[in-house]
């Protein structure tokens, strides 16, 4: 059955807001996390028996699509850019090894970008060779990897799959011609069928298609046509993201015209019937956006309650902390985020002067941490166990979040939250909203609101 929402509960939920891929959210890091803080984090790390998420960014690609809000670096297919990144790169895990102390067990490997395949097949084979040297990458890991399938050949698949990479991301975005003209993504169906028959006979155990709807030109119904293309192919996963408008933190995205994007509502509109076409076609909703097959992980880890969100997404958390090289990459470890630096110059400067790329960063109090499980409850599990949340902090929960009941009981009253003495669970149209519901908890944007800094919750 179609949800059906009111035009004005929209209208009165679509605000700007944080997508809460982490909490405290990006705009409140600082600087005072330096190379000396993440130094000390590695090492105390090093001294604990905690294994480790990997992430590998890999900034190039070779245009720019206009809807991006990643953090890309344009660059022409050269093998040159791949080879001194991957230079850099090796430096920068050799500093972190040393830091650690120890070789520690990675039980998620993920490169993203950017785009992972733009590096050669020599490129790609010399930096997964340093990643085993470095780490002790556990056999049975969760291996991904984000492809462009515009850029990449059966070769470059089939290494990958000798490697050992076991899940693809493959990024779609839209099929429709002329949406992807206005976002300068020209992707031949043909192309993608290619591509993913191949990722296929190759024998990966989990595709992924990454959607984005809310882009120019989008209606229901061409986007229809792109959801039943989907079906049609089968992926484990789906990624339904909702398109960020935010020309005044993305300035190619001002190369859009506003007025070709579907308004609000009409966004909304094509969510939800993607959403009930995915439902209707074997697909669970995982979490706000995310979609699985029965027997893929992500849908067994949101049964068993151990669905996490992080910086690529949900994804299933099988390891203590996670860590992030390259180009802007982002880990966290003892309760710190730490981010390294935006401007590849200097990233490649601070590796040069054997200094490890650190730009900013957070340390979590316990008040931190608290609100951020509290958010990452209700953002994977839809709900929130106050007795669970007792045994983990010592805190009642109503008594640590008086001066939120208000806002737990709005959305209690507009059909968001259903509450009971134990728990709040999440209702069928309060996982539309979401970031909304989240939003009342962080403490952060009720101090400073940072509104500009984020897209539209809808």
């Amino acid at each position: 059955m179609t949800l059906t929402i009111e035009k004005e509960t929209i209208r009165k939920f679509d605000v700007p807001g944080p997508r809460y891929t982490s909490y405290p959210t990006a705009p409140q890091w600082s600087g005072e996390v330096n190379e000396s803080v993440y130094i000390e984090k590695l090492k105390e790390f090093g001294q604990t028996n905690k294994t480790l998420s990997l992430y590998i960014h890999i900034p190039f690609c070779r245009s720019m699509c206009t809807y991006c809000a990643c953090s890309v670096v344009i660059r022409p297919q050269d093998e040159k850019y791949g080879e001194e990144y991957v230079t850099h790169l090796i430096k920068e895990m050799d500093l972190v090894a040393q830091y650690m102390g120890s070789k520690r067990k990675i039980r998620q490997l993920h490169w993203g970008g950017g785009t992972p395949t733009y590096l050669t097949e020599s490129q790609i084979e010399k930096l997964f060779q340093k990643t085993k040297d470095a780490f002790d990458i556990d056999s049975s890991a969760e291996m991904a990897i984000e492809i462009d399938p515009r850029n990449v050949t059966k070769e470059k698949l089939r290494l990958l799959r000798q490697l050992g990479f076991n899940r693809i991301s493959l990024g779609i975005q839209d099929f429709d011609i002329t949406v992807q003209k206005s976002v300068n993504r020209l992707q031949p169906y043909e192309t993608v069928k290619s591509c993913y028959d191949d990722c296929r006979q190759l024998g990966f155990h989990s595709i992924n298609f990454d959607l984005i709807y809310g882009l120019p030109h989008q209606t229901i119904q061409t986007f229809d046509e792109t959801v039943q293309k989907v079906v049609e192919f089968g992926p484990d996963r789906i990624a339904l993201y909702s398109f960020a408008y935010v020309p005044w933190l993305k300035k190619h995205q001002s190369k859009m015209n506003p007025d070709e994007l579907p308004s609000h509502d009409l966004k909304l509109d094509i969510f939800l019937h993607a959403r009930q076409k995915f439902l209707q076609n074997g697909y669970r909703s995982i979490a706000m956006d995310h979609f699985a097959v029965e027997t893929d992980e992500l849908a067994k880890s949101f049964d068993k309650g151990t669905l996490y969100r992080n910086f690529m997404g949900y994804t299933v958390k099988p390891a203590d902390e996670y860590l992030g090289l390259g180009v802007t990459a982002i880990g966290f470890l003892q309760n710190t985020f730490i981010q390294n630096q935006k401007i590849l110059p200097d990233y490649y400067q601070s590796l040069k002067n054997e200094f490890l790329p650190v730009e900013r960063g957070k340390i979590l109090s316990q008040h931190d941490l608290i609100r951020q499980w509290t958010i990452n409850s209700l953002m994977c599990q839809f709900q929130l166990d106050k007795k669970v949340f007792f045994a983990k902090f010592g805190f009642v929960f109503d008594d640590f979040f008086s001066q939120e009941q208000e806002h737990i009981h709005y959305c209690q009253e507009e059909g968001l939250l259903n509450l009971r003495d134990d728990s709040l669970t999440v209702t069928e149209l309060g996982k539309i909203f979401i970031r909304n519901i989240c939003m009342g908890f962080d403490e952060y944007l009720k101090q400073q609101p940072t509104y500009r800094q984020f897209s539209q919750t809808v």
